[in-house]
């Protein structure tokens, strides 16, 4: 069913500082992931498979292979008459030689013209840096069922964690009547997902007001949802269950990883009803040698794998030649473990090799090793 009355913005302008070498160069969206995704193709799967059929995307740092990886909307079947994916650049400051976003509301309202251009009745905010499957068709009617002006995805997260999050307290029927930004002492568990949607004749006016306003973060957070709350406005929860992964650190980017290895895995990806599109990349299948011993692995196409593979994630065009140890690991598309190497605990980088006997990563280190560069072995 076609969500024409439904338009999406993705927010994919994140710094991703935090994923250190990974994001020098490639915006945290365009991050590959599970073997031969990038991270941005789940929320765009999603708005395919829940019928939207015009998406924004706003881009910012180091957004070059974004934008082009973004411009091919086909991937996602987001071509079509009527359909499609734009990409949506910040436009000149006066005050600044940058091209920037000044806060997440501010994204939006510097495309407000392009959302008109559509006149949907609802608009669709997204993250683009989270890994999950939802259907935002169901999101739309629980919203419509409730009246509500804007309605929020949260999902239940441990307490001892939920000061990580923006936190939703509702009443016994799901209304939203506080909203705290990384709480010291959260009073519930309801995180929120950065998923809304708001019925965008208010949420115009609003973006408006916040424009004008030099004391205003001009963020959704800190400042649109507050400012609905103070004026009265309903906002209602939308609760979520099933996988949800914010990858915003080496160590959550591996877990997510490894999760893929767990045949009770929530997010399935061999799930033929809500399929996670992406690039058809060219290559030959993946080669598992003679000699290799390969347990609990996730093996993409193109990989070649001589040695020993357990409990670790390859992706595209990956090698392990013979001898090589490669344990807990994912190995990002192209890297090299050359003869005898051995890679525990570690997420090595895109075309990364690592030299012939060469050791990285520790089997009892509290976080995950990266490897950025070339770690050179016995020549």
């Amino acid at each position: 069913m076609k969500q024409n009355n439904m338009l999406a913005m993705i927010l994919a302008g994140g710094r991703g500082s935090r994923l250190h070498a990974l994001t020098n160069k490639v915006a945290k969206p365009a991050v590959s992931y599970g073997g031969k995704y990038r991270i941005i193709d789940f929320p765009l799967s999603n708005c395919a498979n829940s019928g939207i059929d015009v998406v924004g995307v706003l881009t910012q740092y180091e957004s070059i292979l974004l934008n082009s990886y973004v411009a091919a909307g086909r991937r996602w079947g987001l071509d079509a008459r009527d359909s499609g994916v734009y990409v949506l650049p910040p436009r000149e400051k006066a005050d600044s030689n940058l091209d920037v976003y000044r806060g997440t509301a501010d994204a939006i309202s510097q495309n407000i013209d392009f959302i008109d251009t559509y006149s949907p009745e609802y608009v669709l905010i997204l993250s683009g840096d989270h890994i999950y499957k939802m259907n935002y068709a169901k999101m739309l009617a629980h919203h419509k069922a409730c009246g509500a002006d804007a309605t929020i995805a949260v999902i239940e997260v441990p307490l001892k964690e939920a000061s990580r999050f923006g936190i939703m307290n509702t009443d016994e029927e799901g209304r939203i009547v506080e909203f705290e930004e990384k709480p010291e002492h959260p009073k519930s568990n309801l995180a929120s997902m950065g998923i809304y949607i708001f019925d965008w004749k208010l949420l115009r006016k609003m973006l408006l007001a916040d424009m004008k306003d030099p004391d205003s973060n001009h963020d959704f957070g800190k400042d649109i949802i507050p400012g609905l709350l103070n004026d009265g406005k309903k906002l209602v929860a939308y609760k979520f269950k099933g996988y949800w992964k914010d990858v915003g650190t080496i160590d959550s980017l591996w877990e997510a990883n490894m999760d893929l290895l767990d045949k009770n895995n929530e997010l399935d990806l061999n799930d033929r009803t809500w399929k996670i599109y992406t690039e058809d990349a060219t290559t030959l299948p993946h080669y598992i040698g003679p000699d290799a011993d390969v347990k609990r692995a996730f093996i993409t196409q193109g990989c070649v794998v001589d040695g020993e593979v357990k409990n670790s994630v390859l992706f595209t065009g990956a090698k392990v030649a013979p001898g090589a140890k490669v344990i807990d690991s994912v190995l990002m598309p192209g890297a090299v473990v050359e003869e005898d190497a051995v890679v525990q605990r570690a997420l090595v980088a895109d075309g990364v090799k690592i030299g012939k006997q060469a050791v990285v990563g520790s089997a009892d280190s509290e976080h995950i090793e990266l490897v950025a560069k070339r770690v050179k072995g016995v020549e």
